[in-house]
């Protein structure tokens, strides 16, 4: 089962992007972004799905060199 994760910008709090990947990603794995910027990953957060929904909202925060 693939995770769906929205990236998030740690300076600005904005979207950066919606990413997939195999499995949960740990908070020091890094890879990279549409842009073809390589990052960290400095925290993974998990929240809880909607009441009926199986779907888990992850959010990967990163800090962009740009």
């Amino acid at each position: 089962m693939s995770i769906i994760a929205t990236i998030m910008n740690t300076s600005t709090g904005l979207p950066i992007q919606k990413m997939t990947f195999g499995r949960m990603p740990k908070p020091w794995a890094p890879f990279t972004l549409a842009s073809g910027e390589l990052v960290k990953a400095e925290r993974v957060d998990v929240g809880k799905p909607e009441p009926g929904k199986f779907v888990v909202p992850v959010s990967v925060w990163v800090t962009p060199k740009k």
